[in-house]
């Protein structure tokens, strides 16, 4: 009997690396965003050199944090494929994740209105979002968005506040936690990259989850953190009850409330009709940017 091996597709952040010690680093064109880009990379390098050497095969990292372009191919082993910049579906900012049976969630951060390691979900520009009375993080966004396609969300690693998070939502899920005290230059990237590369290794046999599709209906408190102007201004533009600083949505699944999330954080009407040439004029400046770290990054 032939077995086949479990494809893998990564979701790689770069607030739960082991580069990213600020909000600095996570902004586009900054001196600590190249090292970040840079550390980054090397994590997802020891994640999958550790996932094919315990039997996975055609792994994907698609790229997730702000422009989709931060992943230096250069330093990652060759066997995988990296994905930058963003698809319009069919799976949002993904594209198709078909070929893969198994999602790993790399350098998360916690949901918005937590206290984790430069808390957010999708934008810092909200404040807090609760979904049904708890918070909501992108894990649960990420693999609710792929379960369509039978994806089981096996492993996370970000800061401690992010792999609770990610444990309390989806049963059976296995986490590698990153603590960011003390200076950046006495943290032990080596070691740590060695023991994400273990653990997720050791997870690509997790048995115990499944796509994550929890049932709907949802309702999902999105408080701005810029104040009830802008709340009213974007819950007018796409018809949405507003109270204060806070929108409300009301959406029968996952998938229609993620849609309405990425519209709120990202998009307009006529941004969303014109989205596959706003895409490209984005792509465009992420490789622009990504030029920009391959001459700053040896710096340093």
């Amino acid at each position: 009997m032939i077995v086949r091996k479990p494809g893998v597709l990564i979701i790689a952040d770069i607030e739960g690396s082991s580069g990213c010690w600020s909000y600095e680093a996570s902004q586009y064109k900054t001196r600590e965003w190249a090292r970040a880009c840079r550390d980054m990379s090397q994590d997802i390098d020891a994640v999958v050199k550790g996932l094919f050497e315990a039997g996975a095969e055609d792994i994907t990292v698609k790229d997730f944090h702000r422009t989709g372009y931060n992943l230096l191919p250069e330093l990652i082993d060759g066997r995988a494929t990296i994905i930058h910049g963003y698809r319009r579906g069919p799976v949002p900012g993904i594209g198709d994740p078909r070929g893969a049976s198994l999602l790993y969630m790399i350098g998360m951060h916690a949901a918005s209105g937590s206290d984790g390691f430069l808390a957010h979900t999708l934008t810092s520009r909200i404040a807090r979002l609760e979904v049904n009375g708890r918070l909501m993080s992108e894990a649960e966004l990420f693999s609710s968005s792929v379960a369509r396609y039978g994806l089981r969300p096996v492993f996370l690693s970000g800061c401690p506040v992010a792999c609770r998070q990610a444990e309390d939502a989806i049963r059976g899920i296995q986490t590698c936690s990153i603590k960011k005290t003390g200076l950046q230059e006495s943290f032990d990237s080596d070691a740590w990259r060695k023991r994400i590369s273990s653990a997720a290794a050791e997870a690509l046999g997790n048995i115990s989850t499944e796509p994550y599709c929890p049932p709907g209906p949802f309702s999902a408190t999105v408080i701005m953190r810029d104040g009830p102007a802008d709340a009213r201004k974007i819950a007018g533009t796409w018809g949405l009850d507003v109270r204060d600083d806070a929108i409300n949505v009301h959406a029968v699944d996952m998938e229609s409330l993620y849609r309405s999330l990425i519209r709120i954080c990202y998009l307009t009407p006529a941004i969303e009709k014109f989205l596959p040439f706003g895409l490209s004029l984005y792509n465009i400046m992420g490789r622009a940017g990504m030029r920009w770290v391959r001459g700053t990054a040896a710096k340093y």
